[in-house]
Protein backbone atom coordinates (compact mmCIF):
# COMPACT_ATOMS: atom_id res chain seq x y z
CA UNK A 1 0.00 0.00 0.00
CA UNK A 2 1.27 3.50 -1.23
CA UNK A 3 1.48 6.70 1.62
CA UNK A 4 -1.25 8.06 -0.67
CA UNK A 5 -3.69 4.84 -0.35
CA UNK A 6 -2.74 4.48 3.66
CA UNK A 7 -3.89 8.46 3.90
CA UNK A 8 -6.63 8.03 1.85
CA UNK A 9 -7.86 4.99 3.98
CA UNK A 10 -7.31 6.96 7.23
CA UNK A 11 -9.35 9.71 5.90
CA UNK A 12 -12.36 7.28 5.02
CA UNK A 13 -11.61 5.82 8.31
CA UNK A 14 -12.26 9.42 10.17
CA UNK A 15 -15.35 10.35 8.23
CA UNK A 16 -17.33 7.27 8.20
CA UNK A 17 -16.03 7.46 12.48
CA UNK A 18 -17.69 11.58 12.34
CA UNK A 19 -20.81 10.50 10.88
CA UNK A 20 -21.39 7.73 12.80
CA UNK A 21 -21.22 10.27 15.88
CA UNK A 22 -22.93 12.55 14.03
CA UNK A 23 -26.13 10.06 13.56
CA UNK A 24 -25.38 7.95 16.95
CA UNK A 25 -28.67 7.10 17.99
CA UNK A 26 -30.89 9.52 16.32
CA UNK A 27 -29.76 12.33 18.77
CA UNK A 28 -28.61 14.21 15.13
CA UNK A 29 -32.02 16.13 15.54
CA UNK A 30 -31.17 17.90 18.55
CA UNK A 31 -29.64 21.03 18.49
CA UNK A 32 -26.58 21.75 20.44
CA UNK A 33 -22.46 23.17 19.47
CA UNK A 34 -21.95 21.89 16.42
CA UNK A 35 -18.72 20.62 17.27
CA UNK A 36 -20.28 18.86 19.91
CA UNK A 37 -22.07 16.41 17.32
CA UNK A 38 -18.82 14.71 16.65
CA UNK A 39 -16.74 14.60 19.75
CA UNK A 40 -16.50 15.31 23.64
CA UNK A 41 -13.75 17.63 23.12
CA UNK A 42 -16.30 19.98 22.96
CA UNK A 43 -17.41 19.92 26.60
CA UNK A 44 -13.69 19.50 27.53
CA UNK A 45 -12.59 22.28 26.88
CA UNK A 46 -16.00 24.40 27.57
CA UNK A 47 -15.25 22.87 31.41
CA UNK A 48 -11.82 23.57 31.11
CA UNK A 49 -12.70 27.11 30.37
CA UNK A 50 -14.70 26.74 34.18
CA UNK A 51 -17.80 27.91 32.58
CA UNK A 52 -20.04 25.44 31.97
CA UNK A 53 -23.37 26.23 33.96
CA UNK A 54 -23.06 29.91 32.11
CA UNK A 55 -22.58 27.96 28.63
CA UNK A 56 -25.56 25.20 29.36
CA UNK A 57 -28.45 28.17 30.67
CA UNK A 58 -26.89 29.90 27.64
CA UNK A 59 -27.48 26.64 25.10
CA UNK A 60 -30.79 26.03 26.35
CA UNK A 61 -32.26 29.39 26.20
CA UNK A 62 -30.85 29.68 22.61
CA UNK A 63 -32.05 25.84 21.70
CA UNK A 64 -34.88 25.26 24.07
CA UNK A 65 -35.52 21.89 26.68
CA UNK A 66 -33.23 19.70 25.17
CA UNK A 67 -29.35 20.44 24.41
CA UNK A 68 -26.97 17.94 22.54
CA UNK A 69 -23.88 18.38 24.85
CA UNK A 70 -21.71 15.18 22.87
CA UNK A 71 -22.23 12.97 20.68
CA UNK A 72 -24.45 11.14 22.98
CA UNK A 73 -25.16 13.06 26.20
CA UNK A 74 -28.38 15.10 26.05
CA UNK A 75 -29.25 18.28 28.82
CA UNK A 76 -32.55 18.47 29.93
CA UNK A 77 -33.83 21.67 30.95
CA UNK A 78 -37.46 20.85 31.69
CA UNK A 79 -38.08 19.93 35.60
CA UNK A 80 -40.53 17.50 34.77
CA UNK A 81 -37.29 15.35 33.68
CA UNK A 82 -36.21 14.95 37.32
CA UNK A 83 -37.99 12.54 38.12
CA UNK A 84 -37.44 10.32 35.19
CA UNK A 85 -33.96 10.90 34.54
CA UNK A 86 -32.98 10.49 38.83
CA UNK A 87 -35.22 7.83 39.55
CA UNK A 88 -34.60 3.80 40.02
CA UNK A 89 -33.32 2.14 37.94
CA UNK A 90 -30.73 4.43 35.70
CA UNK A 91 -27.41 3.87 35.22
CA UNK A 92 -24.43 6.15 36.12
CA UNK A 93 -21.92 7.61 33.95
CA UNK A 94 -18.34 6.93 33.46
CA UNK A 95 -17.79 10.34 34.91
CA UNK A 96 -18.34 9.77 38.96
CA UNK A 97 -15.45 7.15 39.41
CA UNK A 98 -12.98 10.23 38.13
CA UNK A 99 -13.62 11.90 41.08
CA UNK A 100 -12.81 8.65 43.50
CA UNK A 101 -10.84 9.10 46.24
CA UNK A 102 -7.97 6.48 46.39
CA UNK A 103 -5.60 5.30 49.64
CA UNK A 104 -2.62 3.50 48.72
CA UNK A 105 -3.45 2.50 45.02
CA UNK A 106 -7.05 1.83 46.40
CA UNK A 107 -9.58 2.98 44.95
CA UNK A 108 -12.36 3.99 47.81
CA UNK A 109 -15.81 4.40 45.88
CA UNK A 110 -18.20 6.14 47.36
CA UNK A 111 -22.07 7.16 47.60
CA UNK A 112 -20.95 10.02 45.02
CA UNK A 113 -18.67 8.63 42.80
CA UNK A 114 -19.57 4.38 42.91
CA UNK A 115 -21.48 3.65 39.48
CA UNK A 116 -22.92 0.13 41.00
CA UNK A 117 -26.06 0.52 42.06
CA UNK A 118 -26.62 -2.72 44.17
CA UNK A 119 -23.42 -1.72 45.88
CA UNK A 120 -24.53 1.99 46.49
CA UNK A 121 -28.27 0.90 47.93
CA UNK A 122 -26.42 -1.37 50.11
CA UNK A 123 -24.04 1.03 51.58
CA UNK A 124 -26.42 3.63 51.76
CA UNK A 125 -29.02 1.47 53.80
CA UNK A 126 -26.30 0.72 56.23
CA UNK A 127 -25.47 3.94 57.02
CA UNK A 128 -28.73 6.17 56.43
CA UNK A 129 -29.06 5.82 59.99
CA UNK A 130 -26.07 7.82 61.25
CA UNK A 131 -27.97 10.75 58.78
CA UNK A 132 -31.59 10.55 60.44
CA UNK A 133 -32.91 13.96 61.90
CA UNK A 134 -32.42 11.99 64.97
CA UNK A 135 -28.82 11.20 64.87
CA UNK A 136 -28.78 14.99 63.94
CA UNK A 137 -29.46 16.47 67.30
CA UNK A 138 -26.38 15.11 68.63
CA UNK A 139 -24.03 16.95 66.37
CA UNK A 140 -25.32 20.29 66.99
CA UNK A 141 -22.94 20.51 69.90
CA UNK A 142 -20.29 19.47 67.98
CA UNK A 143 -21.28 22.30 64.87
CA UNK A 144 -22.15 24.95 67.95
CA UNK A 145 -18.55 24.54 69.21
CA UNK A 146 -16.88 25.12 65.72
CA UNK A 147 -19.28 27.67 65.46
CA UNK A 148 -18.14 29.35 68.82
CA UNK A 149 -14.63 28.89 67.49
CA UNK A 150 -15.08 30.40 63.99
CA UNK A 151 -16.40 33.69 64.71
CA UNK A 152 -14.56 34.17 68.09
CA UNK A 153 -11.35 34.33 65.41
CA UNK A 154 -13.09 36.01 63.16
CA UNK A 155 -12.93 39.17 66.22
CA UNK A 156 -9.81 38.11 66.70
CA UNK A 157 -8.40 38.00 63.44
CA UNK A 158 -10.50 40.60 61.37
CA UNK A 159 -13.29 42.61 63.14
CA UNK A 160 -11.21 43.67 66.21
CA UNK A 161 -8.06 45.02 63.27
CA UNK A 162 -11.09 46.37 60.93
CA UNK A 163 -9.06 43.81 58.29
CA UNK A 164 -10.53 42.09 55.50
CA UNK A 165 -10.96 38.63 54.68
CA UNK A 166 -11.38 36.46 52.35
CA UNK A 167 -14.59 34.78 53.26
CA UNK A 168 -15.23 32.43 50.74
CA UNK A 169 -11.52 30.74 51.89
CA UNK A 170 -12.72 31.12 55.57
CA UNK A 171 -15.93 29.98 55.19
CA UNK A 172 -14.63 26.99 53.42
CA UNK A 173 -12.13 26.77 56.58
CA UNK A 174 -15.17 26.83 58.88
CA UNK A 175 -17.17 24.19 56.80
CA UNK A 176 -13.95 22.10 56.61
CA UNK A 177 -13.46 22.20 60.80
CA UNK A 178 -17.24 21.32 61.04
CA UNK A 179 -16.97 18.01 58.80
CA UNK A 180 -14.16 16.95 60.60
CA UNK A 181 -15.75 17.54 64.06
CA UNK A 182 -18.92 15.27 63.15
CA UNK A 183 -17.25 13.09 61.51
CA UNK A 184 -13.67 12.61 63.54
CA UNK A 185 -14.83 14.60 66.89
CA UNK A 186 -11.57 16.82 65.83
CA UNK A 187 -11.31 19.52 63.95
CA UNK A 188 -8.94 19.84 61.37
CA UNK A 189 -7.26 23.30 62.47
CA UNK A 190 -8.18 25.03 59.69
CA UNK A 191 -9.90 28.28 61.80
CA UNK A 192 -7.70 27.54 64.43
CA UNK A 193 -4.62 28.29 62.72
CA UNK A 194 -6.25 30.08 59.66
CA UNK A 195 -4.59 28.37 57.23
CA UNK A 196 -4.76 25.01 54.78
CA UNK A 197 -3.70 22.58 57.18
CA UNK A 198 -1.77 20.08 55.33
CA UNK A 199 -2.47 21.60 52.20
CA UNK A 200 -6.30 19.83 52.11
CA UNK A 201 -8.20 22.81 50.80
CA UNK A 202 -5.95 23.49 47.90
CA UNK A 203 -5.59 19.55 46.72
CA UNK A 204 -9.32 19.54 46.93
CA UNK A 205 -9.15 22.58 44.42
CA UNK A 206 -6.94 20.43 42.49
CA UNK A 207 -9.06 17.28 42.45
CA UNK A 208 -11.73 18.76 41.57
CA UNK A 209 -10.01 21.41 38.73
CA UNK A 210 -9.01 17.67 37.57
CA UNK A 211 -12.41 15.70 38.15
CA UNK A 212 -14.00 18.46 36.21
CA UNK A 213 -13.38 18.78 32.22
CA UNK A 214 -11.63 14.87 32.81
CA UNK A 215 -15.28 13.88 33.60
CA UNK A 216 -16.18 14.86 30.59
CA UNK A 217 -13.75 12.23 28.40
CA UNK A 218 -13.24 9.68 31.58
CA UNK A 219 -11.15 7.45 29.80
CA UNK A 220 -8.28 9.77 30.09
CA UNK A 221 -8.32 9.23 33.81
CA UNK A 222 -6.77 5.54 33.22
CA UNK A 223 -3.82 7.51 31.63
CA UNK A 224 -3.10 9.93 34.33
CA UNK A 225 -4.47 9.90 38.16
CA UNK A 226 -5.30 6.34 37.90
CA UNK A 227 -2.74 5.18 35.94
CA UNK A 228 -1.98 1.68 37.16
CA UNK A 229 1.27 1.69 37.25
CA UNK A 230 1.11 4.72 39.35
CA UNK A 231 -2.06 2.50 41.83
CA UNK A 232 0.71 -0.41 42.04
CA UNK A 233 3.57 1.74 43.15
CA UNK A 234 1.28 3.22 45.67
CA UNK A 235 0.20 -0.55 46.33
CA UNK A 236 4.21 -1.22 47.36
CA UNK A 237 4.74 1.81 49.36
CA UNK A 238 6.79 2.97 46.30
CA UNK A 239 5.02 5.95 45.63
CA UNK A 240 1.69 7.55 47.79
CA UNK A 241 -1.17 9.08 45.37
CA UNK A 242 -3.56 8.77 48.35
CA UNK A 243 -5.17 12.45 49.45
CA UNK A 244 -4.28 14.47 52.25
CA UNK A 245 -7.78 13.84 53.99
CA UNK A 246 -7.48 9.87 53.62
CA UNK A 247 -4.48 10.00 55.48
CA UNK A 248 -6.11 12.87 57.87
CA UNK A 249 -9.00 9.85 58.21
CA UNK A 250 -6.66 6.73 58.27
CA UNK A 251 -4.93 8.01 61.19
CA UNK A 252 -8.27 8.93 62.76
CA UNK A 253 -9.89 5.24 62.13
CA UNK A 254 -6.39 3.75 63.85
CA UNK A 255 -7.02 6.26 67.11
CA UNK A 256 -10.20 5.21 67.58
CA UNK A 257 -9.40 1.20 66.91
CA UNK A 258 -6.69 1.84 69.71
CA UNK A 259 -9.75 3.60 72.05
CA UNK A 260 -11.30 1.25 74.71
CA UNK A 261 -14.00 3.87 75.93
CA UNK A 262 -17.10 5.75 73.71
CA UNK A 263 -16.52 9.24 72.60
CA UNK A 264 -16.73 12.20 75.18
CA UNK A 265 -17.38 15.84 74.57
CA UNK A 266 -17.66 18.48 76.65
CA UNK A 267 -21.29 17.63 77.59
CA UNK A 268 -20.27 13.96 78.22
CA UNK A 269 -21.09 10.93 75.98
CA UNK A 270 -21.68 11.92 72.35
CA UNK A 271 -21.13 9.49 69.02
CA UNK A 272 -19.12 11.34 66.22
CA UNK A 273 -20.11 9.56 62.39
CA UNK A 274 -17.08 7.73 62.62
CA UNK A 275 -18.30 6.01 65.58
CA UNK A 276 -21.50 5.22 64.20
CA UNK A 277 -19.54 3.60 60.84
CA UNK A 278 -17.76 1.64 62.99
CA UNK A 279 -20.59 0.24 64.79
CA UNK A 280 -21.83 -0.36 61.32
CA UNK A 281 -19.31 -2.86 60.62
CA UNK A 282 -19.82 -4.90 63.52
CA UNK A 283 -23.70 -5.41 62.75
CA UNK A 284 -22.80 -5.95 59.17
CA UNK A 285 -19.58 -6.90 58.57
CA UNK A 286 -20.56 -8.00 54.67
CA UNK A 287 -21.54 -4.23 53.84
CA UNK A 288 -19.32 -2.06 55.72
CA UNK A 289 -16.09 -3.32 55.78
CA UNK A 290 -13.41 -1.64 57.33
CA UNK A 291 -12.31 0.30 53.35
CA UNK A 292 -15.97 1.28 53.31
CA UNK A 293 -15.57 2.84 57.09
CA UNK A 294 -12.27 4.68 55.45
CA UNK A 295 -14.74 5.41 52.54
CA UNK A 296 -17.32 7.21 54.07
CA UNK A 297 -15.18 8.94 56.05
CA UNK A 298 -12.91 10.41 53.14
CA UNK A 299 -16.06 11.30 51.26
CA UNK A 300 -17.94 13.45 53.68
CA UNK A 301 -14.73 15.81 53.61
CA UNK A 302 -14.75 16.19 50.03
CA UNK A 303 -18.32 16.58 49.60
CA UNK A 304 -19.73 17.71 52.84
CA UNK A 305 -17.07 20.58 52.93
CA UNK A 306 -16.78 22.23 49.41
CA UNK A 307 -20.55 22.18 49.04
CA UNK A 308 -21.47 23.81 52.44
CA UNK A 309 -18.82 26.08 51.81
CA UNK A 310 -19.78 26.70 48.56
CA UNK A 311 -23.96 27.45 49.39
CA UNK A 312 -22.90 29.89 52.28
CA UNK A 313 -20.52 32.05 50.13
CA UNK A 314 -23.53 32.10 48.04
CA UNK A 315 -26.13 33.12 51.19
CA UNK A 316 -23.15 36.08 52.30
CA UNK A 317 -22.80 37.57 48.58
CA UNK A 318 -26.00 37.37 47.57
CA UNK A 319 -26.96 39.49 50.78
CA UNK A 320 -24.12 41.98 50.45
CA UNK A 321 -24.94 42.25 46.71
CA UNK A 322 -28.68 43.23 48.09
CA UNK A 323 -28.60 45.36 51.06
CA UNK A 324 -32.15 45.90 51.23
CA UNK A 325 -32.48 41.96 51.79
CA UNK A 326 -29.51 42.10 54.28
CA UNK A 327 -31.10 44.79 56.40
CA UNK A 328 -34.77 42.61 56.32
CA UNK A 329 -32.65 39.73 57.25
CA UNK A 330 -30.84 41.67 59.87
CA UNK A 331 -34.39 43.27 61.55
CA UNK A 332 -35.87 39.94 61.68
CA UNK A 333 -32.96 38.26 63.90
CA UNK A 334 -33.37 41.42 65.53
CA UNK A 335 -37.16 41.03 65.73
CA UNK A 336 -36.49 37.65 66.70
CA UNK A 337 -34.29 37.78 69.98
CA UNK A 338 -36.76 40.89 71.41
CA UNK A 339 -39.67 38.68 71.26
CA UNK A 340 -37.73 35.86 72.68
CA UNK A 341 -37.34 33.43 69.46
CA UNK A 342 -33.50 33.67 69.93
CA UNK A 343 -31.67 33.13 73.27
CA UNK A 344 -29.26 36.28 73.29
CA UNK A 345 -27.08 33.71 75.39
CA UNK A 346 -23.16 35.08 75.44
CA UNK A 347 -21.97 32.78 72.87
CA UNK A 348 -24.76 34.14 70.07
CA UNK A 349 -24.85 30.91 68.37
CA UNK A 350 -28.31 30.16 66.83
CA UNK A 351 -29.89 26.56 67.53
CA UNK A 352 -31.12 24.91 64.91
CA UNK A 353 -34.90 25.15 66.25
CA UNK A 354 -34.63 28.78 66.81
CA UNK A 355 -33.59 29.37 63.10
CA UNK A 356 -36.38 27.32 62.16
CA UNK A 357 -38.21 30.51 63.17
CA UNK A 358 -36.90 33.10 61.10
CA UNK A 359 -38.62 32.70 57.42
CA UNK A 360 -36.78 35.56 55.86
CA UNK A 361 -33.68 33.86 56.54
CA UNK A 362 -35.14 30.77 54.91
CA UNK A 363 -36.41 32.73 52.24
CA UNK A 364 -33.08 34.08 51.57
CA UNK A 365 -31.11 30.36 52.05
CA UNK A 366 -33.22 28.72 49.36
CA UNK A 367 -32.66 31.73 46.64
CA UNK A 368 -28.83 31.35 47.39
CA UNK A 369 -29.24 27.72 46.55
CA UNK A 370 -31.77 28.61 43.41
CA UNK A 371 -28.99 31.44 42.29
CA UNK A 372 -25.83 29.58 43.08
CA UNK A 373 -26.18 25.75 43.68
CA UNK A 374 -22.58 24.14 44.43
CA UNK A 375 -22.87 21.38 41.47
CA UNK A 376 -21.95 23.55 38.06
CA UNK A 377 -22.49 20.57 36.07
CA UNK A 378 -25.49 17.82 34.84
CA UNK A 379 -25.46 15.14 37.15
CA UNK A 380 -25.62 12.50 34.55
CA UNK A 381 -27.30 9.37 34.25
CA UNK A 382 -27.14 6.57 31.80
CA UNK A 383 -30.40 5.37 29.59
CA UNK A 384 -31.50 1.76 30.22
CA UNK A 385 -30.08 -0.26 27.36
CA UNK A 386 -34.28 -0.61 26.44
CA UNK A 387 -34.50 3.52 26.36
CA UNK A 388 -36.92 5.56 27.92
CA UNK A 389 -39.40 8.10 27.79
CA UNK A 390 -38.22 11.39 29.18
CA UNK A 391 -40.39 14.34 28.80
CA UNK A 392 -42.47 12.67 25.75
CA UNK A 393 -39.09 12.17 24.39
CA UNK A 394 -38.02 8.68 23.60
CA UNK A 395 -34.05 8.70 24.03
CA UNK A 396 -32.19 5.83 23.02
CA UNK A 397 -30.56 3.12 25.35
CA UNK A 398 -26.95 3.97 26.86
CA UNK A 399 -27.49 7.65 26.18
CA UNK A 400 -25.65 9.37 28.47
CA UNK A 401 -28.89 11.97 30.36
CA UNK A 402 -28.88 14.92 32.98
CA UNK A 403 -30.20 18.23 34.05
CA UNK A 404 -27.92 21.23 35.65
CA UNK A 405 -29.43 22.87 38.92
CA UNK A 406 -27.86 26.15 37.06
CA UNK A 407 -30.47 25.76 34.44
CA UNK A 408 -33.28 23.94 35.91
CA UNK A 409 -33.27 26.85 38.81
CA UNK A 410 -33.93 29.40 35.88
CA UNK A 411 -36.87 28.59 34.63
CA UNK A 412 -39.30 31.27 33.51
CA UNK A 413 -42.63 29.36 34.07
CA UNK A 414 -41.53 27.89 37.85
CA UNK A 415 -40.10 31.13 39.16
CA UNK A 416 -41.10 33.61 37.21
CA UNK A 417 -39.50 36.13 34.87
CA UNK A 418 -37.24 37.46 36.67
CA UNK A 419 -35.37 34.61 37.42
CA UNK A 420 -31.86 36.38 37.35
CA UNK A 421 -32.59 38.63 39.97
CA UNK A 422 -31.89 37.52 43.75
CA UNK A 423 -35.25 37.81 45.16
CA UNK A 424 -35.90 36.01 48.22
CA UNK A 425 -39.44 37.45 48.83
CA UNK A 426 -40.62 35.00 45.83
CA UNK A 427 -40.88 31.97 48.66
CA UNK A 428 -42.87 34.08 50.71
CA UNK A 429 -45.04 35.24 48.08
CA UNK A 430 -45.81 32.71 46.19
CA UNK A 431 -49.64 31.01 46.40
CA UNK A 432 -49.23 27.34 48.16
CA UNK A 433 -49.27 25.73 44.23
CA UNK A 434 -46.44 27.77 43.04
CA UNK A 435 -44.67 27.28 46.60
CA UNK A 436 -44.65 23.51 46.05
CA UNK A 437 -43.79 23.73 42.37
CA UNK A 438 -40.75 25.77 42.55
CA UNK A 439 -39.58 23.25 46.15
CA UNK A 440 -39.91 20.28 43.92
CA UNK A 441 -38.00 22.30 40.80
CA UNK A 442 -34.90 22.78 43.39
CA UNK A 443 -32.65 20.57 42.16
CA UNK A 444 -29.20 21.49 44.64
CA UNK A 445 -28.93 18.48 46.66
CA UNK A 446 -29.46 16.23 43.60
CA UNK A 447 -32.43 13.66 43.35
CA UNK A 448 -33.89 10.41 43.80
CA UNK A 449 -31.86 7.48 45.16
CA UNK A 450 -28.51 9.65 44.82
CA UNK A 451 -29.35 12.54 46.58
CA UNK A 452 -27.08 14.16 48.91
CA UNK A 453 -27.02 11.55 52.13
CA UNK A 454 -25.34 14.71 54.24
CA UNK A 455 -28.12 17.22 53.03
CA UNK A 456 -29.24 17.81 56.50
CA UNK A 457 -25.84 18.28 57.93
CA UNK A 458 -25.24 21.16 55.48
CA UNK A 459 -28.46 23.04 56.18
CA UNK A 460 -27.74 22.60 60.19
CA UNK A 461 -24.50 24.07 59.49
CA UNK A 462 -25.94 26.90 57.23
CA UNK A 463 -28.91 27.76 58.97
CA UNK A 464 -27.28 28.37 62.17
CA UNK A 465 -23.97 30.30 61.04
CA UNK A 466 -26.00 32.87 58.71
CA UNK A 467 -27.78 34.42 60.95
CA UNK A 468 -25.12 33.86 64.39
CA UNK A 469 -22.51 35.70 62.35
CA UNK A 470 -25.13 38.82 61.57
CA UNK A 471 -25.86 38.99 64.84
CA UNK A 472 -22.44 39.62 66.00
CA UNK A 473 -20.43 41.16 62.84
CA UNK A 474 -21.83 44.17 60.73
CA UNK A 475 -20.08 43.12 56.97
CA UNK A 476 -19.60 44.66 53.82
CA UNK A 477 -18.32 43.30 50.48
CA UNK A 478 -14.68 44.61 49.90
CA UNK A 479 -13.82 42.95 46.30
CA UNK A 480 -16.51 41.67 44.35
CA UNK A 481 -16.83 37.76 43.71
CA UNK A 482 -15.23 36.42 40.59
CA UNK A 483 -17.00 32.76 40.27
CA UNK A 484 -14.69 30.13 39.17
CA UNK A 485 -16.63 26.92 38.41
CA UNK A 486 -15.20 23.66 37.39
CA UNK A 487 -17.63 21.07 38.74
CA UNK A 488 -18.45 22.36 41.85
CA UNK A 489 -18.79 26.49 41.35
CA UNK A 490 -16.63 28.31 43.44
CA UNK A 491 -15.76 32.37 44.08
CA UNK A 492 -13.03 34.05 45.51
CA UNK A 493 -13.37 37.57 47.87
Amino acid sequence: MTYGHFSLLVVGILAISLVSQYFHGGLNKYPGPFIANFTHLWRFHDVLRRRPDITHLRLHRKFGDIVRLGPNVLSFADPNALKAIYGLNKGMSDFYPVQMSTSKGEPLPSLFSATDEKFHANLRRSVNNAFSMTSLVQYEPMINDTTQVFLDQTERLFAAEDKPCDFARWLQFFAFDVIGSITYSKRHGFIDKNEDVDDIVAQLARIFDYAGPIGQMPWLDKLLWKNPLLDWLSKWGLLDNSFAVAIFARARMQERFREATPIHGAGGSREDLLTMFMKTQKTKPDVMTEKRVLTMAVSMAFAGSETTAISLAAVFYFLLKQPSCLQRLRNEIDEAIRAGKLTDHASGVVSWTESQNLPYLDACIKEAFRMHPAAGLPLERVVPPQGMDICGDWIPGNTIVGCSAWVIHRQESVFGDDVDTFRPERWLDADPERLKLMNSAMFQFGAGSRTCIGKNISLMEIYKLVPSFLRRFDVSLFIDLDWDRSWFSWGHC
